[in-house]
């Protein structure tokens, strides 16, 4: 059974190992990571973070945040990060992660919930898709990555 909590600071460790294990450019149009890392580096904060745990493992989390830190824009909260260790894949954690974040979201007053997914991701955009996001809008050839463009895909929901 998947159980999902607030983050902790000592989950850096299998946070960082996840993030290391699931990182491609289909899945992030961010560099490849490079060691040092921290997962709590200060633009991401335990509270803002929420695990998967299987018998007491980190498996997996999904990060929740204002990417418009404007009052007007208050009521948006967006899916900063999911990501499943490739060891739970498969076992509905990231659908937990999905419906436990939204969850939080509307907890702290969110009328809509949004993320933005790489076009190449199909695993993704079928997840958030299958958890009741559509798709808003396509940014075109948003990224250049490993030698091609790849689209940024925005999708969002409204809880309730």
């Amino acid at each position: 059974m998947t159980d999902i909590r607030e983050a902790r600071p000592e989950d850096d460790a299998a946070l960082v190992a996840i993030d290391a294990a699931t990182w491609t450019s289909d899945v992030s149009p961010a560099p490849t990571p490079v060691a040092p890392v921290t997962f709590f580096d200060g633009r991401r904060a335990p509270a803002d973070v929420l695990v998967a745990e299987i018998d007491g493992e980190v498996v997996g989390y999904a990060g929740l945040h204002n990417a418009i830190p404007l009052a007007s824009h208050a009521h948006v909260l967006e899916i900063n990060g999911l990501a499943v260790a490739p060891a739970a894949a498969g076992r509905g954690v990231g659908r937990h992660l999905v419906e436990a974040v939204v969850a939080e979201a509307t907890r702290r007053g969110a009328r809509k919930v949004t993320l933005r997914v790489l076009g190449t991701n199909a695993v993704a955009r079928r997840l958030y898709a299958r958890c009741g996001f559509v798709e808003e809008g396509v940014l075109l050839e948003e990224f250049l990555l490993d030698g091609r463009y790849v689209d940024d895909v925005l999708m969002a929901r409204r809880p309730g």
